[in-house]
């Protein structure tokens, strides 16, 4: 694996590495706690393992966290499941969220943008007021610390102004995006009964209005627990019987006051994708993702007071909730409401021209589709302020890398960053003092052992593994909702190699220190015995200009062989002819191995994703193995379940 790139795509020069946070937080943790002055990253990422509890501790000392109540050890149970952090500290998320409004009280914390694309500046004083004034409303309805609190909301100010107010009074949150049907939302929030509901009447997506006041009747009649309602008229219409007016409650001039809560207190609760099953509700705690994303944003994403952080996310995805705390490092945070592709496919780069941003996140997805629709951000957008351009929700393809580089321009940091919703973090990725190299992700994150393991935990070096990570992380779920006994947070990470974390991807860790990511393990490719990524087949496979998208599964068969078909989505005017089924067969082999063929290649009418934009390859296996439609999949969690319909028939026929 390490020598297929050897030249790096990009490099950092001396002077950006020297500014970097991450070089001055090197020098003052060597000098003050022991940490390598010399060796670079790898060095520091070494100590950082190594000396875990002394790594958490310069965190918490660098980022000047306020304890109100002082921690016994930053460690005390170090097992996991269960590991204990900071045992007896007292804190609160949203004091640190608003400290910047302090200095800069005038500037902007937000920068809110709609499908006009023009930026509305919501400042810090600004900001600070609103969650005073709703926190101490929110306090009248009688909510307490531990009280779920609910958003059915866009990317709006609002929202950000509702989480931040909830986590003041110690209150917990949890939001979807008002394009989840019902039956999804309720999914979620059912399961954390919820005390308060904030919502709008609708949304604005793709240039038309999408009225969503049934929906909101819906869920004020199954949420049984909901105390107060609280209406924010996105299309202007008045509020519902028995609803609260946003603005009545967010009127007044009170200083927010912090409820200070312990290190492990929830902060919020956020689902899982749910394909095969009800989403697993996942509790993340106030201090674990204070100290995580401050190392997150604050040391690898490298965002300080003037920088602007925009990704292109809804309130549904762990990305929102990463992109709201980019005000923990006073950085002014870009909210887009709308649709990622309106009015044409170059939307996003627009915002990012017009707001200013100095990191660009996005997925890997909205890369490859600006690459096919030939746009070309660089030559027709201001990007100068861009340093950095990000992709996650899948592995960013090689090509993808190239076009970044030849397309936005040649002196920018590709991040390319790996994580998960169960720990709303990244586990690798960015880090703005390491070359970049086309199709791998820069290094593992610091305090975090990532490891590649082959099935009997032997750790790998340049060859295909489990990622496993060894060492507690402080943003790992403090417990999943209703999980009593804790069974099921343990049998989803956990029961493959006890006491270490399991994500559930393919990676390689190269010799350079690089990481490699390969798609789902769950639904490996594994053929004569040799497994296989489905991203690799997909990044060969989506080069073809004919092709929009493609879903590979494999199958093992009653008979004991193996069936792997390829289901590929074209472009409008193309055609599955026998020209293009040798060219997709010649691509796979020439570009992976005769292995990779598949057996089948089959044309369907749209590929089916997760409502956060994942293509589903589990639930379409089970259909495919006969398993029925409504035990396959969880019908809520789809984004088209139509398409479905045809895997189903498939098995039918197949069958």
């Amino acid at each position: 694996m390490s020598t297929v790139n050897p030249q790096p795509l990009w490099q950092p020069d001396p002077e950006r590495i020297a500014r970097a946070r991450i070089t001055r937080f090197q020098t003052w943790a060597a000098e003050h706690h022991g940490a390598p002055a010399e060796g670079g990253y790898a060095a520091l990422h070494r100590w950082s393992v190594d000396e875990l509890d002394t790594f958490w501790k310069a965190v918490t000392e660098w980022f000047d966290v306020r304890f109100s109540s002082p921690y016994a050890r930053v460690l005390g149970d170090r097992s996991m499941p269960g590991a204990q952090w900071f045992p007896g500290a007292t804190l609160n998320y949203a004091e640190h969220a608003l400290r910047a409004a302090a200095t800069r009280a005038d500037e902007p914390a937000l920068l809110h943008v709609d499908e006009t694309h023009e930026p509305h500046p919501v400042t810090w004083a600004e900001l600070r007021r609103q969650v005073g004034s709703l926190a101490a409303e929110l306090r009248a309805l009688g909510v307490r610390p531990g009280d779920r609190v609910s958003g059915y909301l866009p990317n709006i100010p609002q929202a950000v102004v509702a989480l931040l107010a909830t986590a003041s009074v110690g209150g917990v949150w949890t939001s979807c995006a008002p394009d989840f049907g019902a039956r999804s939302v309720l999914d979620r929030f059912q399961q954390v009964e919820p005390v308060v509901l904030f919502t709008v009447d609708g949304y604005r997506y793709g240039g038309k209005e999408h009225d969503r006041r049934d929906t909101v009747a819906e869920l004020r009649r199954e949420l049984p627990t909901l105390r107060a309602v609280v209406h924010i008229p996105l299309l202007g219409t008045a509020a519902p019987e028995g609803a609260l007016e946003w603005e009545t409650l967010t009127g007044a001039d009170t200083d927010p006051v912090f409820e200070q809560v312990p290190f492990d207190h929830p902060l919020w609760v956020l689902y899982s994708s749910g394909t095969t099953g009800l989403p697993k509700a996942i509790v993340q705690s106030q201090g674990g993702i204070l100290v995580e994303h401050l190392k997150q944003l604050g040391l690898h994403c490298d965002l300080g007071p003037e920088d602007r952080f925009f990704w292109y996310t809804s309130t549904g995805w762990m990305m929102w909730n990463f992109l709201v705390s980019g005000l923990l490092t006073g950085t002014t945070i870009v909210l887009y409401d709308g649709s990622p592709g309106y009015p044409d496919t170059g939307a996003q780069w627009r915002v990012a021209e017009r707001t200013g941003a100095t990191l660009f996140g996005t997925s890997a997805a909205y890369v490859m589709a600006c690459r096919k629709a030939e746009v070309h951000p660089g030559r027709d957008h201001d990007l100068s302020r861009v340093a950095c351009v990000a992709t996650t929700g899948s592995p960013l393809p090689p090509d993808g890398f190239r076009w970044l580089h030849d397309e936005v321009r040649a002196d920018l940091w590709i991040a390319s960053v790996s994580g998960g919703t169960d720990v709303c973090s990244c586990f690798a990725g960015a880090v703005p003092t390491l070359p970049v190299h086309i199709g791998e992700l820069q290094a593992p994150g610091l305090g975090t052992d990532l490891q590649s393991w082959d099935p009997d935990g032997n750790p790998l070096t340049d060859e295909v593994g489990e990622l496993v990570v060894t060492n507690p992380m402080p943003s790992m779920p403090i417990r999943f909702w209703n999980d009593p006994d804790g069974s099921r947070y343990h049998d989803s990470y956990f029961d493959t190699y006890p006491g270490v974390w399991r994500h559930g991807d393919w990676i390689t860790l190269t010799s350079r220190g690089s990481v490699v990511i390969h798609g789902r393990s769950d639904s490996t490719l594994n053929r004569q015995g040799v497994r296989m990524g489905s991203a690799d087949i997909y990044e060969a496979v989506e080069r073809l200009p004919e092709i929009r998208e493609s879903l590979v599964i494999g199958i093992e068969q009653p008979d004991g062989g193996y069936w792997m078909p390829l289901f590929v989505h074209l472009v409008p005017g193309a055609t599955l002819d026998e020209t293009l089924l040798t060219r997709i067969k010649q691509t796979i082999r020439e570009q992976l191995s005769p292995r990779h063929v598949p057996d089948e290649i089959i044309q369907v009418p749209g590929i089916p994703h997760t409502l956060t934009g994942k293509r589903i390859e589990v639930p379409v296996k089970r259909l495919l193995q006969g398993t029925p439609l409504e035990k396959a999949v969880n019908p809520g969690s789809i984004d088209n379940l139509d398409l479905l319909h045809f895997y189903e028939d498939l098995a039918r026929k197949r069958a």
